[in-house]
Formats: C-alpha cells, sequence, structure tokens
C-alpha cells in the first residue's frame, strides 16, 4: 500500500514539473538581435512570437549596408533597399525605429533576423481576431507621452506597444507622426502596393490599407 501511495505521488509530482515547465517554455520570451547588435524584447501574442519594438537595423543579414536615403526626390525615385528616420532625426531611431521602402523588405539578403520574418498579412488579421473588441486599443501603448490625446481605447494588454512612428510618402515627406502608427505586412496587394495595417491615436481600432511600395513604414517581425 505504501508503495502504491509514493508511486502516485511521484507521479502526480512529474506530471505537474512536466506541465509547468511547458507553461513556462511556452509564455516565456527570450529577446532577438540583429546583425547590428540591437536587441528586441518579445512577446507572445495570440500563439505567435512578436517583437515587441520596430525593426531598427541598417544592415542586411548578410552584413551588406542598407543604404540611409534623406533627400525627399532620390526616395521619391528609389527601386531598391533604403531606409530613413522620421524627418531624418537620429533620435527618433531608438524610440520608432527605422521607416523602410518595401524593396528593402523584398530583398534577397534578408532584413529579419535570423529565424525571423517579417509579419505576414495573416498573422495581423490573426491578432486581430484573436484579441476582439477594442484590438488597436490592446496593441497601442498607453499614455500620451507618444501618442496624441485621446489615444482612444488604450490598454496595450497584449504588451504590442504600438507606437505613433507615422510613415514617409512617396513623394519623400513625412506625415503623421504623433497621430498613426504604421506597419508593413510582406504580403502584396498588387505590383504597385503592399497589404499594411496603423493604429490610431482616435480609436480603439486597427486599420488595413494598400500602401506603395515606395512609401517608407515601420517593421514588426514574427518568429518563424
Amino acid at each position: 500500500m505504501k508503495k502504491n501511495i509514493l508511486f502516485f505521488t511521484l507521479l502526480a509530482f512529474s506530471l505537474y514539473s512536466c506541465s509547468n515547465s511547458d507553461s513556462n517554455e511556452n509564455n516565456s520570451n527570450v529577446d532577438v538581435t540583429d546583425i547590428d547588435g540591437n536587441t528586441y524584447q518579445t512577446v507572445n501574442i495570440c500563439d505567435q512570437t512578436w517583437m515587441k519594438s520596430n525593426l531598427n537595423v541598417s544592415k542586411y543579414r548578410n552584413g551588406d549596408e542598407i543604404p540611409q536615403v534623406t533627400d525627399a526626390t532620390q526616395w521619391a525615385n528609389l527601386t531598391t533597399g533604403a531606409w530613413c528616420y522620421y524627418q531624418n532625426n537620429t533620435a527618433n531611431g531608438p524610440i520608432y525605429g527605422k521607416l523602410y521602402n518595401w524593396y528593402a523588405l523584398n530583398d534577397s539578403r534578408g532584413l529579419a533576423p535570423t529565424g525571423w520574418h517579417i509579419a505576414t498579412y495573416q498573422e495581423w488579421m490573426e491578432i486581430y481576431t484573436c484579441l476582439g473588441d477594442n484590438v488597436g486599443g490592446k496593441m497601442k501603448e498607453v499614455g500620451t507621452i507618444h501618442w496624441l490625446t485621446p489615444n482612444t481605447g488604450a490598454t496595450n494588454e497584449s504588451s504590442f506597444t504600438g507606437l505613433p512612428n507615422g510613415f514617409r510618402s512617396i513623394n519623400g515627406t513625412f506625415n503623421f507622426l504623433g497621430k498613426y502608427g504604421y506597419w508593413w505586412s510582406s504580403t502584396e496587394h498588387s505590383s504597385t502596393e503592399m497589404m499594411t495595417f496603423d493604429l490610431n491615436y482616435n480609436s480603439g481600432n486597427i486599420s488595413t490599407y494598400n500602401v506603395n511600395k515606395i512609401s517608407g513604414l515601420s517593421v514588426r517581425c514574427v518568429k518563424d
């Protein structure tokens, strides 16, 4: 009888330990480092592992430099990968990351760190479906340090910590810092446009738009 009690006690402990270990493994978030040495915290959202901040890398995965293009006319005529800071202000980099054109995303040398990829339209939509009501609010940083008032619905329950990074238009001008956050998906809409997502200072929703590939938007990466 004592042997049976001991057996079941050990079995129960073993099952608990395995279950607890699995839970910790699923909820643990390991930082990821890009080729420049920038480190990104990660978060599990709806069974996907996302970076908690925007990509800020200046090189492709193989070490080749991605050109920084500040001139508006040059930006508007690009057919190869490039990046910039919002308003070409380096102080915006540590906060909002870099803005990339689509050509940088599509380059075969790779923009995302090894083991990661640019979020697809479907991956964005999985968050939209999973988080439900006030999905945009659940993805926005709380408060008005970066977002303009009223930052409607912001709770950041998902820990996505979306910021109003604005974007660079096809004519090279900058727009909407503080009002909107824009992110590329890796999913093509047409030969000239990509499917993108944005968060809004005056809404708790998330919207999707088709944006010209020349534009400069932020990037979030998802673990393979």
